[in-house]
């Protein structure tokens, strides 16, 4: 197989790696890998994949190494990288929620709004968003680069930090309390210019964007089948939640016809006993791999 036809795709490895093999898999690509390897094994000789911390990808994908890559918005801005966008998904480690730069101070600091910070010392990891964030409001202050418990530092070190988080746990266990926040990030697939305009990446890559995004609208969604006396149809639809019109066909016994849609997970509960109150029969609930528009 000679170069042109694979696609040299690089993922994130560490907090992303679990979740970003979760989301490929249910879109089809199944990829296997031990504990130190950097080159993994998928399903799929027109895929070659890397594995790299979240932080480098969009620099090896600007220059040239990597085509296309998966990684965090707050990376790619802050390495400032020239790629092209082609897909946004909502997933993170821990839920689908994005994950957010903070600016935070002690509980007990007297620091209320960005402008307090002025000749003060902040840590993170994200020093050209922080700058860029700085700049924006007016304010000098040091800024250093962390490489890791940053949550720690805010007390003893230095009067802010950076940081990213979802749920704000960590920083609520820290005795930490949020300023404001800088970014918010969700992961996205990206590309160099020169791979974009070969035909065959190009179409390789929207191919898995589709797949994934099929995935992904596919979570928390499942499939219902029922079958009603015609008669009591129009009743039953009444308090029918769907993703678009429900699918009617008939049935080989006069006067039934088999009704099915998709809905959220979170409603089945509560529906199927309306459903059963209304005259459905034979009700089934399904789960879904994907749904692509």
């Amino acid at each position: 197989m000679s170069d042109k036809n694979v696609l040299r795709l690089g993922l994130p490895k560490g907090s992303l790696q679990e979740a970003t093999f979760e989301k490929m898999a249910k879109a089809g690509w199944h990829i296997q890998t031990s504990s130190r390897s950097y080159t993994p094994h998928v399903d799929d000789d027109e895929l070659d994949v890397r594995l790299f911390r979240a932080q480098e990808i969009s620099r090896y994908v600007e220059h040239g190494y990597l085509d296309c890559g998966l990684t965090g918005y707050d990376w790619i801005c802050e390495n400032r990288s020239n790629v092209k966008e082609i897909g946004e998904f909502c997933f993170s480690k821990v839920s689908s929620r994005p994950a957010r730069w903070v600016l935070a101070v002690p509980e007990e600091s007297p620091i209320q709004t960005v402008k307090d910070l002025q000749g003060k010392r902040i840590a993170t990891e994200v020093v050209n968003l922080t700058k860029d964030y700085l700049a924006k409001n007016g304010v000098t202050a040091e800024v250093e680069f962390s490489w890791g418990a940053t949550e720690v530092k805010a007390r003893e070190l230095v009067d802010a930090i950076v940081d990213v988080t979802e749920t704000g746990s960590s920083l609520r266990a820290a005795r930490l309390k949020i300023i404001d926040t800088l970014l918010e990030s969700t992961p996205r697939l990206i590309v160099n210019h020169d791979s974009w305009k070969d035909d065959w990446k190009r179409q390789k890559i929207n191919t898995i964007v589709m797949m994934l995004n099929g995935a992904l609208a596919a979570e928390r969604k499942v499939g219902l089948k029922l079958n009603v006396e015609r008669k009591n149809l129009d009743k039953l639809l009444a308090g029918l939640p769907a993703l678009k019109n429900p699918t009617i066909a008939e049935l080989s016994l006069p006067g039934w016809v088999a009704v099915e849609t998709i809905i959220d997970e979170s409603a089945v509960r509560e529906l199927i006993p309306q459903l059963k109150n209304a005259g459905g029969e034979g009700i089934i609930e399904y789960p879904l791999n994907k749904i692509v528009f």
